[in-house]
């Protein structure tokens, strides 16, 4: 194909990739509620535990904050909601570049890396409210809890979307090996270094007093990177076997 015809393949694809994202997005902004409600529990329990519904609450400070708000909720679960037609003409741009083994290895690579990132997030709904109510247990005798909304689903949806990325590192790590970048002795070798940079994540994204939620997220992490070197061992082990068949004398290949 020329470059006019990849450009006009390329304008295509993008307008499809819209559609799907418009439509996700009105289909999302109906079902905010129930998004809204679930990330809103942590509020929910602490305003209880308080006893007085007025002194912890989900506060909106402009006129426009609420509708906004959903707009962007809209936006993030409208992502969710077309990826898999966005994904599908990205794939389709690219996959006539690629050779039977670049298509057989990407498929691999999705395969493993959306489940992980999904999870990652699961995990993030579950540390989320721990990390809420140890924030509000500073609140001072007399202080009242007004959570601003915004602000509170920013805080919600980066560490999500951290912790998910997070979860994903360790398919990196096997792509590395898979091209031939990182050998699986090299990548178990920086066990220290991986499991220092898995407890300083998990420090960060997790309050320092919540001692629970940082041992949970850390220790996953670990156990990933330690998966991703076992694999990486595996391709390499099963490479060496194939090179020694092909120098073997007599052999076809």
């Amino acid at each position: 194909m020329s470059l006019g015809a990849h450009l006009i393949e390329l304008r295509k694809r993008l307008v499809i990739a819209a559609a799907a994202l418009v439509v996700g997005m009105v289909i999302a902004f109906f079902i905010t509620d129930p998004v809204i409600h679930l990330i809103t529990e942590p509020i929910r329990q602490i305003a209880e535990r308080e006893g007085d519904q007025a002194k912890v609450e989900l506060m909106f400070t402009a006129v426009t904050s609420a509708f906004d708000l959903r707009l962007r909720m809209s936006f993030a679960i409208g992502l969710l909601l077309s990826a898999p037609v966005w994904l599908w003409q990205i794939w389709a741009f690219i996959m006539p570049g690629l050779t039977r083994k670049e298509i057989r290895y990407t498929i691999g690579f999705i395969l493993a890396a959306v489940p992980l990132f999904f999870a990652g997030c699961a995990v993030g709904l579950l540390v989320m409210p721990h990390i809420v109510e140890l924030m509000n247990s500073f609140v001072p005798e007399g202080g009242s809890s007004f959570y601003d909304a915004s602000y509170y689903y920013d805080f919600v949806f980066k560490l999500l979307v951290v912790i998910g990325v997070a979860f994903v590192l360790p398919v990196f790590l096997v792509a590395l090996n898979l091209a031939g970048v990182m050998s699986g002795k090299a990548i178990l070798k920086g066990w220290r270094v991986a499991i220092l940079v898995a407890t300083v994540f998990a420090a960060l994204a997790t309050p320092s007093a919540d001692v629970v939620s940082m041992l949970l997220l850390g220790g996953i992490l670990v156990v990933l990177f330690f998966a991703a070197a076992s694999v990486s061992l595996l391709f390499d082990r099963r490479r060496r076997k194939r090179d020694a068949q092909l120098l073997t004398p007599g052999n076809p290949g």
